[in-house]
């Protein structure tokens, strides 16, 4: 038999970076209890810590594609697509009480972020006015109670909201594309 030489493909090392991360990321999340507990005492983020940490986060080597300079709307794509991922996992009655309460809060944080970007957006709140007031309304429900019991109390207008907003935001592609 005769042997050949091997072929090296010229990308190759410069695709398993990308492909190291991407299994890092796609890494199932701990069972354990006490870090769905510590989730759940999370609050949100305030506008001014946002900011601190945006500005303090490195900028991306490729450009946003939309064209606008300071990115802001992948900030509204990126926060949408994270809301997105909580339609894989749920509340239901087969589900453990650690489980619904990450379910929750994630959801709660999702929103209190895609909020926090659809009003730092070029656009201007104006452009995302019906999904900030159905953020707000939620958030005048909920008052300052970010417990698993207020959430759990309040989980219809929760998952309702989250639902609203994505029928909303289906119907403005230009917003997450």
């Amino acid at each position: 038999m005769i042997k050949q030489p091997m072929r090296r493909l010229p990308g190759a090392p410069l695709l398993a970076v990308p492909l190291a991360a991407l299994l890092l990321s796609c890494a199932a999340p701990s069972d354990d209890v006490s870090d769905r507990t510590a989730a759940s005492t999370r609050t949100p983020m305030s506008a001014s810590a946002s900011a601190s940490a945006s500005a303090a986060a490195p900028a991306d080597s490729e450009p946003p594609s939309d064209g606008q300079p300071d990115g802001t709307t992948e900030k509204v794509r990126d926060a949408f697509a994270t809301l997105q991922a909580t339609y894989h996992s749920g509340c239901t009655s087969s589900a453990s009480a650690g489980e619904c309460e990450y379910f929750l809060t994630r959801v709660r944080d999702e929103l209190t972020q895609l909020d926090e970007a659809m009003k730092a957006d070029p656009q201007g709140p104006g452009h995302f006015r019906e999904p900030l007031a159905w953020t707000a309304e939620l958030r005048d429900t909920l008052g300052t109670d970010t417990s698993f019991e207020n959430l759990k109390k309040h989980q219809d207008q929760l998952v309702a909201t989250r639902d609203r907003i994505n029928r909303w935001m289906q119907g403005h592609p230009e917003d997450y594309r």
